[in-house]
């Protein structure tokens, strides 16, 4: 039986328009990790893949800052940092310059 968990999800910026929303409102099966969470977010709103995922590298590196509950998730466990219900998810475009 998979356990669904209530999650809220931001996007700051730019990454509003590629998403369609300021804020979405999911229901994931409970231990669902960052990787999971941002394969169904650019699924969902498959702009969105353009803009956090640097299409230069990979998957391996974001084009956006990812906070949960105000943490990086850098200090977390980058994207296998696992998703808990009430979580709050802030994804914060990065512009890049040169």
């Amino acid at each position: 039986m998979v356990i669904l968990v209530a999650i809220t999800v931001k996007f700051v910026g730019a990454l509003r328009h590629a998403a369609g929303a300021e804020k979405l409102s999911l229901d994931i099966a409970e231990g669902f990790s960052m990787r999971k969470l941002l394969g169904e977010l650019t699924r969902r709103a498959p702009e969105l893949k353009r803009s956090l995922i640097n299409q230069h590298v990979g998957d391996a590196e974001l084009n956006a800052l990812v906070l949960v509950n105000g943490r990086e998730i850098s200090v977390l466990g980058g994207l296998n940092t696992a998703v808990k219900d009430g979580d709050e998810v802030v994804f914060v475009s990065v512009v890049h310059g040169g």
